[in-house]
């Protein structure tokens, strides 16, 4: 048995490892790390004459002319070189300026710079129509090509008042007129943390480049509408199923990075709405980035329950919170120095959801290893996605990718959560059509079993008789039983007596159905008055138990009112509550310690009673009223009819046992056991509280029950 335990454990870690490993392998290929320039720069200088651009683009890499905390055109660049000679400072492109070295200084993340870039081409591009790709530059840009301004991105100044921040991609045209092109592009940064040309400035065919950056744009369109499509699609399935959370969580997970992959790549947000607000744009990215990790904690915590600790619960709520709280009240330049600190801390979310995976995929939870596969691709391109835009990756955006076969991935876990589900319900709807196929067959054989009792009642009519002289002397609860069984069940026994000899002797064969009919109620009647004398016994002898608890009367109340509405008004009676201002004093309502369910059946046997005793197109009315005696209250409910009345002198008989009004001219459908308000007086003594009732003996009868309130103490 240990053995195989061990034997089971080893192939778990197996199965872990692999899927770490091949996560790991999927992660570098997913990267796909690019091959480093052939050409670049050098002091300025980029030749291009060994290679044709037009139809292989190149990036425009390596050194370039800087003039810091200067902007200069491409006239003033000439001048100044006709003057003093050669630049004498150069900056490796792509690369930001923050902590470049400058006259024995490192650059801060803000200020301006223009750039100068000679670039050399080869015989066959001189004539060709050629095409610059320009990423976001930080944060405004001009750019003037063979003295030609092609582009200005937002508006450069010299200070935070002057300029106008702005991202957005282009795809430059032009024609050189001869060998050489020269670029000058003029930057400003006075809103982020890092300036300058920090992604890849690519130069080549119009063609290529135009096919290129429309891939490019289809590649991250097909990213957005698949995130899109499928977190709506599971907002969508949590709101018609909204006890499971998962949905909801993978849901707005995937909205949010489909929202975000507008703000990267190509800015596809820019593209539509060039007037989209700059600030806006940057803080929208930061805060989905900061509420990823707590998002997708969530979603594991709902997927593998129990896996996630309270403690990493709430310090998670606690760093998501304030960081979402800085994100928003800072302005951009502050809150972009934490871009490092929102990577740790949704590395760290993930590498603990991981841990927690391994201890699932231990114990074999369904979809664990896959998770943990798909995690650890998510893993590696979300870091290189915070080493990018931290400037320390030259791949670029990966994220959106590792998210989409995240994506994928857990749709298909979800998929298979609900396929099982939707099998359960479908195995249990054919259980219970198998249950409901006996119960029909069972009533089907209803009649025949009826009569079976029928003559087996026949037969002990005798033994009862016997019996009678022997409970005579037996228990006072067995006394009243073997009374009653006197008074009340040997008219409907010789009665059916009478008939089983009538169909016997066949003396009116055309009746028997209907003589069986009256054998049949009347058997019905008889075990209803036996199952209700027993109760009353044990009511009266003390052998019934309450299950006493504070309720509140008024959402009883109403319960009981919207539970047998449908019977009242089935019977042609309009039913009616009235709860009068108790409901505008909620602070204040009455609380009752009783047996809610015993209660509960002696209403419906007041209602019941109501019912029986009042014509068609009558109205029974229940209410509520709040009495104040002494310290603490009395809650008096009352059941009002508006049938034939009880005359007063017998308002005191009518919660005997066995009592029954007999008026002329009532109809005999509604005759009763008589004990249906007896066991109604037992209960509500039983509650302590008292029954009583009041009629003119005309018309309509009120029952009124009285139980004592319980004191609220600490409530206003």
């Amino acid at each position: 048995m240990r053995e195989s335990l061990r034997m089971g454990s080893r192939t778990i870690w197996l199965y872990i490892v692999a899927a770490i490993v091949v996560g790991s392998i999927a992660g570098y290929f997913v990267l796909s790390v690019p091959d480093a320039p052939k050409f670049q720069s050098d002091a300025g200088v980029l030749d291009l004459t060994q290679v044709q651009v037009s139809t292989n683009p190149q990036k425009l890499t390596g050194e370039w002319a800087f003039y810091w905390k200067e902007l200069l055109s491409p006239e003033d660049i000439q001048v100044r070189s006709e003057r003093d000679g050669d630049q004498d400072h150069w900056i490796h492109i792509p690369s930001s300026w923050l902590g470049y070295p400058y006259e024995g200084q490192q650059l801060s993340g803000t200020g301006y710079a223009t750039y100068r870039l000679v670039i050399q081409l080869s015989e066959q591009d001189r004539n060709q129509r050629l095409a610059l790709r320009l990423p976001s530059i930080f944060h405004a840009y001009k750019l003037w090509v063979n003295g030609e301004l092609l582009a200005e991105v937002g508006k450069v100044g010299q200070d935070k008042s002057s300029m106008t921040p702005h991202l957005e991609t282009k795809l430059l045209f032009f024609q050189p007129e001869n060998d050489t092109v020269e670029l000058v592009m003029q930057v400003a940064n006075f809103n982020h943390k890092r300036g300058g040309i920090t992604k890849f400035i690519e130069l080549g065919g119009s063609n290529m480049l135009t096919v290129k950056t429309n891939l490019k744009i289809a590649a991250d369109m097909f990213i957005t509408a698949s995130l899109l499509v499928i977190g709506i699609y599971n907002l969508l399935l949590f709101m018609l199923r909204r006890k499971d959370r998962a949905p909801l969580y993978f849901g707005l997970f995937t909205v949010l990075f489909g929202i975000r992959s507008l703000l990267g790549g190509e800015i596809m947000i820019t593209q539509w709405f060039p007037q989209f607000p700059w600030e806006l744009q940057f803080k929208i990215e930061y805060l989905i980035l900061c509420v990823s990790g707590y998002i997708i904690t969530m979603y594991f915590d709902c997927i593998f329950p129990h896996y996630v600790s309270r403690w990493f619960r709430l310090s998670t709520r606690i760093v998501t919170g304030g960081f979402c709280i800085l994100v928003v009240i800072t302005p951009a330049l502050i809150y972009t120095k934490l871009l490092l600190a929102i990577g740790v801390m949704v590395v760290l979310h993930m590498i603990y959801l991981m841990v927690g995976l391994v201890q699932a995929a231990m114990r074999r939870m369904e979809g664990a290893l896959i998770f943990l596969l798909v995690s650890m691709v998510t893993l590696v391109t979300v870091v290189n996605d915070f080493l990018y835009y931290s400037g320390w990756s030259v791949i670029g955006n990966t994220a959106p990718l590792g998210l989409l076969i995240f994506t994928f991935a857990q749709m298909i876990l979800l998929s298979s959560r609900f396929t099982k589900t939707a099998t359960n319900e479908e195995r249990i709807a054919r259980e219970l059509q198998n249950a409901n196929d006996k119960l029909v067959e069972m009533n089907m054989n209803l009649e025949r079993t009826v009569q079976e009792r029928t003559q087996a009642l026949s037969t002990a009519h005798d033994d009862l008789r016997t019996s009678y002289d022997r409970l005579l002397h037996s228990e006072q609860g067995r006394k009243k039983l073997l009374a009653y069984i006197t008074h009340d069940l040997r008219m409907p026994l010789s009665s059916m007596l009478g008939y089983v000899e009538a169909v016997q002797d066949r003396v009116k064969p055309e009746r028997n159905e209907q003589y069986l009919k009256y054998i049949r109620e009347n058997t019905i009647r008889i075990n209803r008055m036996i199952e209700e004398l027993s109760f009353l016994s044990h009511l009266e002898t003390g052998q019934v138990s309450y299950r006493m608890e504070l309720v509140p009367i008024i959402p009883f109340l109403l319960h009981f009112y919207e539970q047998y509405e449908l019977v009242v008004r089935d019977a042609g009676l309009d039913f009616i509550i009235d709860i009068g201002d108790a409901e505008d004093q909620r602070p204040k309502l009455p609380i009752v310690e009783m047996d809610a369910k015993r209660v509960e059946q002696a209403l419906f046997n007041l209602v019941s009673n109501a019912m029986k005793f009042t014509s068609r197109g009558g109205q029974v009315r229940i209410a509520l009223a709040v009495n104040k005696v002494n310290q603490a209250g009395q809650a008096i409910i009352s059941i009002q009819d508006s049938g034939i009345g009880i005359p007063p002198d017998q308002l005191e008989q009518i919660f005997e046992r066995n009592y029954r009004y007999d008026q002329p001219g009532l109809d005999k459908g509604t005759e009763g056991s008589g004990l249906g308000l007896a066991i109604c007086r037992e209960i509500i003594l039983g509650q302590g509280g008292t029954v009583r009732a009041e009629s003119d003996g005309k018309m309509g009868a009120t029952f009124y029950v009285t139980l004592p309130c319980i004191e609220r103490e600490g409530r206003g």
